[in-house]
């Protein structure tokens, strides 16, 4: 039985395994025959490569003897799907010439950061063409105020191009003309329009503006077409102030007294007097007669933050210039009235043939720097007067030596064609003067911080017996101490000031964080910031704390306390102003808008449109303008935005939609005519 069993199981066994090669056989010549017309498959796989330091996975392919054959894919795959694979082709072809990569973001072709980028040309959303002239009207039914009609402008028409750099309260030709004198500076100083002929259009761009470049390139050059002006260059091109090439003006950072470079110049000044010690002790300083701002351009670099100023005058546009690179900047001028600056807000305040006499009307304008300048501060003189050996050049500098000995400065040094002085830290100079010494001490009433449309004086502001002002730390701990003066600010507090001032900062760090993670602002072009209603600069300290790499100019308005003084405390700077009035600044230099509870407070004093087209003003194309303030302001907000071509969207706070405030959020896009 078991021999029988065997022989059976062998021969069905030997059965099997003939069948088996007959069916392997048959279908292997089927198969050949079948793929001569057709291309086999590509397998893909994955195999393990390892290295010295770890084991990393890598890609192969395997492909079939007859993978020159050609086979077109897209016909078996759905209309809108995604292919998986993609073939290579049969027979490599020599890589094409690569064109031009245009840089758009900091981000480039390799996919790696980068600050070797350009900006200039608008997304086609963010461009309104043949926006047209001629503002658009209707009478509509205001519920608010029992139903009376009002007139509400649908759309404002673009101004003429003759308005393409208008600055409304410096460009008043009708007012200018009525000044009695001139002699001192007057035209440079503001004369604003009556109500009756305020702006009521869009200022429009030059022709062919592009995109600012932004910073840190800007510092060195700008598009031509953003500042179409060739008179500075033209004028100092010999000073290595700026220069046109092609499309672009260049900066390559010197000035009249330092043709060399800035960086240069300021390693003097540190070498001349170490204690100036820029970005620990010297944080705010004041560039007086700026031209481009390469004094102020150079020292961000350091810690430092300049408020560059100079009059709309002969050389028209450096502050355009100052403001287009990024740098901060501002339309000033020394003359009749005081700055709009507060006592002792800088901590080194610097000319460098700035063009202005000193030394007149016994010295007013050089009181003025002193009333500016903090307790302990420097003056730092670059002139032709501190180094050269002509006879009136030497008088004139005996005359500085003189008045500077009368206010009681300090002659710390003398350089090469730098002078360096230091103002007194208290008044026991001042009082122990002999009798009649002008200039005088200012009356005890005298209020330094007092600057709205206020006349120069011809005496020395006292400095606060209690030390206020001279106290402050070393950057960057100033930032968050708060200083002195905060217990001088004159409003209602039901709480401790400096309860306040650290609530307020750690408000706005939880609002721009929020910003930050919502609304990407660290991916955004943000530079030139204005905070139009600054509080205690809680705003400013936040944007530094976040990171962003912007500078904030603070405008406190005139119709609330004046915070100015511990704004600049806080090593920041900032301006006072009446927002029912025009800004002194160029069109199209901030980039970004910040005004919170300001329309519902001077929609009591003013019209809001006015203020509103006062942003679009000032604000580039590109740029945003963000409003937080009560639901009664939100309505006619939104109407003006749009009819000044703004794309606006409306939010709710992180206090939800049943809060009483909202959030305005307006892109400033592109008009053409």
């Amino acid at each position: 039985m078991k021999g029988l069993n065997y022989a059976d199981f062998k021969g069905q066994l030997t059965v099997k395994i003939a069948a088996f090669l007959f069916i392997s056989l048959t279908f292997f010549y089927v198969g050949k025959h079948w793929s001569d017309g057709y291309q086999q498959l590509v397998f893909y796989s994955t195999t393990a490569t390892p290295t010295p330091a770890t084991t990393t996975q890598t890609s192969s392919v395997s492909i079939s003897p007859n993978h020159n054959k050609s086979f077109n894919i897209s016909s078996i795959i759905p209309e809108n799907s995604v292919p998986l694979v993609s073939e290579p082709p049969a027979v490599p072809l020599p890589p094409p010439s690569p064109e031009p990569i245009q840089r758009f973001g900091i981000v480039d072709e390799n996919g790696t950061m980068s600050d070797e980028f350009e900006v200039g040309e608008f997304d086609p959303d963010e461009v309104v063409e043949n926006w047209g002239i001629g503002n658009g009207t209707e009478v509509v039914n205001d519920g608010n105020n029992g139903g009376s009609r009002r007139v509400r402008v649908k759309k404002f028409e673009l101004c003429s191009s003759d308005k393409r750099e208008y600055i409304p309260c410096l460009d008043n030709e009708k007012a200018i003309k009525k000044l009695k004198s001139t002699e001192r500076g007057e035209r440079f100083e503001r004369h604003c329009p009556k109500s009756s002929e305020v702006l009521n259009c869009l200022v429009p761009p030059p022709k062919d503006y592009k995109a600012p470049i932004p910073w840190p390139k800007s510092r060195d050059e700008v598009w031509f077409s953003n500042v179409p002006h060739t008179r500075l260059a033209e004028d100092k091109g010999g000073q290595n102030w700026i220069f046109r090439v092609k499309n672009k003006f260049k900066f390559p950072g010197g000035g009249t007294q330092f043709i060399h470079g800035a960086n240069e110049y300021l390693d003097q000044m540190s070498k001349m007097v170490p204690e100036i010690a820029f970005g620990r002790h010297t944080r705010v300083v004041l560039d007086v007669g700026c031209g481009v701002a390469s004094f102020g351009a150079y020292l961000l670099s350091r810690n430092v933050i300049t408020m560059s100023v100079a009059p709309k005058d002969v050389h028209e546009n450096q502050i355009q210039f100052a403001l287009e690179r990024g740098v901060p900047a501002m339309v000033a001028a020394f003359a009749t009235h005081r700055l709009l600056y507060p006592s002792q807000a800088f901590d080194l305040i610097h000319c460098s043939r700035c063009r202005i006499n000193w030394t007149r009307d016994d010295g007013i304008l050089l009181l003025e720097v002193n009333r500016m300048l903090r307790a302990g501060g420097y003056f730092v003189w670059a002139a032709q007067p501190v180094y050269k050996h002509e006879e009136a050049l030497e008088e004139q500098w005996k005359e500085m030596l003189n008045l500077t000995t009368r206010l009681c400065w300090e002659f710390v040094k003398k350089d090469g064609y730098i002078a360096v002085w230091k103002k007194p830290v208290n008044n026991d100079c001042y009082l122990k003067r002999e009798e009649g010494t002008t200039p005088p001490l200012c009356d005890t009433t005298d209020d330094p911080d007092k600057v709205w449309y206020v006349d120069l004086k011809p005496c020395i502001t006292r400095l606060p017996e209690n030390g206020y002002g001279a106290n402050v730390t070393n950057w960057p701990q100033r930032l968050q101490t708060p200083p002195d003066r905060l217990q001088s600010i004159q409003f209602d507090a039901y709480i401790s000031r400096k309860e306040l001032y650290t609530a307020e900062y750690k408000y706005w760090m939880d609002i721009i964080g929020g910003y930050v993670r919502a609304l990407h602002w660290k991916k955004i072009k943000l530079r030139n910031v204005m905070d139009m209603k600054a509080g205690f600069g809680g705003f400013a300290a936040a944007l530094n704390d976040h990171g962003l790499n912007s500078w904030v100019m603070n405008v406190v308005p005139v119709s609330g306390p004046n915070t100015l003084p511990v704004i600049y405390d806080r090593g920041l700077i900032g301006v006072m102003h009446d927002w029912c009035e025009p800004f002194d600044t160029y069109p199209r230099t901030y980039d970004l808008l910040h005004a919170a509870s300001l329309f519902s407070i001077e929609r009591k004093r003013c019209n809001i449109s006015t203020i509103m087209l006062e942003m679009d003003r000032i604000l580039r194309p590109g740029g945003r303008a963000y409003i937080r303030d009560s639901l009664s302001v939100m309505e006619e907000l939104q109407e003006i935005g749009n009819a000044m071509g703004w794309h606006v969207t409306l939010r709710d706070t992180a206090e939800g939609p049943h809060a009483s405030y909202r959030l305005l959020v307006a892109d400033k896009r592109l008009l053409r005519p």
